[in-house]
């Protein structure tokens, strides 16, 4: 019987944990979704400037008018504006969106290459 219980505990103990990783994978889903529209912006701006990005240094996303995006296109549910930090140089770009109240992070640079603690090859 002892051995019942805790084989029951232990399948209830990881279903929590794969319906929570579930969870703030469809919330992180609107952040990796913002970084897509941001990379937009930068693509834009390069083809009208030789292919040179906006030197931007630790800018967020509420003062990305040079890229042709408002604040407010990037509020979400789950995700404001402010939670974009983003960085550039002329050839270069780092998009790091964070998911609010979580150290959840997705990290986006001009080569497609994903990192941060979620990816969504993971």
């Amino acid at each position: 019987m002892a051995v019942i219980i805790i084989a029951l505990g232990a399948g209830l103990a990881l279903y929590s944990a794969k319906v929570d990783r579930g969870h703030v994978s469809r919330r992180m889903s609107e952040g990796i979704a913002g970084c897509g529209s941001i990379r937009t912006g930068f693509r834009v701006y390069a083809a009208g400037h030789a292919g040179n990005y906006p030197v931007l240094k630790t800018c967020n996303a509420s003062q990305l008018g040079v890229l042709g995006i408002v604040a407010t296109d990037l509020d979400g549910k789950y995700f404001k504006a402010t939670d974009y930090k983003i960085t550039s140089t002329a050839t270069t770009y780092t998009i790091k969106a964070t998911l609010p109240g979580t150290n959840e992070t997705y990290i986006l640079n001009q080569a497609g290459i994903e990192s941060g603690t979620y990816r969504t090859g993971s």
